[in-house]
C-alpha cells in the first residue's frame, strides 16, 4: 500500500521534469541558434585567404594586422569611438535627470512624456534615419562630430530610462526624506544618498547607451559624410566593394568590445549585491 501511494506521488513529477528539460531543449536550441553566426565570424577573421571563408583552410593574423596598419579604418574606429564616449555621458545625464523626474515627481502628462522619451525604442529606425537626413542636411549636420552627437544622443536616452528607472523603483524614499529631515538640501540629499543607491542602474544605462552607440548602423548610414565616417558606415562600403576577412576582423572586435562591456555590468552587479 506504501508503495502505491510512493508511486502515485512520483508519476506527477515525471512529466513536469520531462516537460522542463524539453523547454531547456529548446530554449537552448533556440539561443544557440541565434548566437551561431556571431559564432561563426570569429574564426574567419583568422583565416589564411584573401575572402570569406568558413571553415578556414589555414590561422594567421594578418587581416588584424591589416586593419590596425589601414588609415581608414582607425581613423573610423576613433570617430565612433568619440561619439560613443560623448554620447554616453550626453545620454547619461539626459536619461538619469529623465527618470527621477518621471519616477519621483508629479508631472502633468507624465505618461506622454515617458511614452515620447521611449519612443526611438519602438520607432524603426530607418524611418528615424531618414528623418534625421532630412532635418540635418540643411543645417550641415551630415558627417560631422555634433550632428552623430545629437542623433546618437536621441537613440540612447531610452536605455538610460529604464535603467534608472528600475533603480528608482527599488530605492526607498524615506532615506532620502530622512536626509532632508536632517537638514541636507535637496541636492546632497540626491548626490549623496540617492545617486549611490542607483549606481548600479546609472551604469547599466551608460553601458548600453555606449554599446548602442558604437555599433549603430542605420542611421550612421544616412548621415555619414566623406570625412565623418563610423566604423559601422565603413564596414557597410567595405560590404560592397572590399569583401575581405578585415570584415570579419571588425566585427569580432565589435563582439569582444560589447562582451568585454556586458561583463563589466554583470561584474559590478555581483559587487554591488554581495
Amino acid at each position: 500500500m506504501s508503495e502505491t501511494i510512493a508511486l502515485s506521488q512520483t508519476r506527477p513529477f515525471r512529466p513536469l521534469v520531462l516537460g522542463k528539460l524539453a523547454a531547456g531543449a529548446v530554449i537552448g536550441l533556440i539561443l544557440f541558434f541565434l548566437i551561431l553566426p556571431t559564432l561563426i565570424v570569429i574564426p574567419i577573421s583568422f583565416g589564411s585567404a584573401p575572402y570569406i571563408e568558413f571553415p578556414p583552410s589555414g590561422l594567421t593574423l594578418k587581416w588584424y594586422g591589416e586593419f590596425f596598419s589601414d588609415p581608414d579604418w582607425i581613423a573610423a574606429t576613433l570617430f565612433s569611438l568619440r561619439i560613443a564616449f560623448f554620447t554616453t555621458i550626453s545620454a547619461t545625464l539626459i536619461g538619469t535627470l529623465a527618470a527621477v523626474g518621471l519616477v519621483r515627481g508629479d508631472l502633468p502628462g507624465k505618461s506622454l512624456v515617458l511614452g515620447l522619451a521611449l519612443s526611438p525604442l519602438i520607432v524603426p529606425h530607418i524611418i528615424m534615419a531618414i528623418a534625421l537626413y532630412l532635418f540635418f542636411a540643411p543645417l550641415q549636420l551630415t558627417g560631422n562630430f555634433f550632428g552623430f552627437l545629437l542623433a546618437h544622443t536621441m537613440l540612447t536616452v531610452p536605455y538610460v530610462v529604464i535603467a534608472v528607472s528600475a533603480s528608482l523603483q527599488r530605492f526607498d524614499p524615506i532615506l532620502e526624506m530622512a536626509a532632508l529631515n536632517c537638514g541636507a538640501g535637496r541636492g546632497r540629499a540626491f548626490f549623496e544618498i540617492v545617486l549611490p543607491q542607483i549606481t548600479p542602474g546609472v551604469i547599466t544605462g551608460a553601458v548600453f547607451a555606449f554599446v548602442s552607440s558604437f555599433d549603430e548602423a542605420t542611421v550612421a548610414f544616412f548621415i555619414s559624410g566623406i570625412e565623418g565616417k563610423t566604423i559601422t558606415r565603413k564596414l557597410f562600403e567595405d560590404i560592397d566593394f572590399n569583401l575581405t576577412p578585415v570584415i570579419a576582423v571588425v566585427s569580432t572586435i565589435i563582439v569582444a568590445v560589447t562582451i568585454l562591456l556586458m561583463g563589466t555590468i554583470r561584474l559590478f552587479q555581483n559587487r554591488a549585491n554581495s
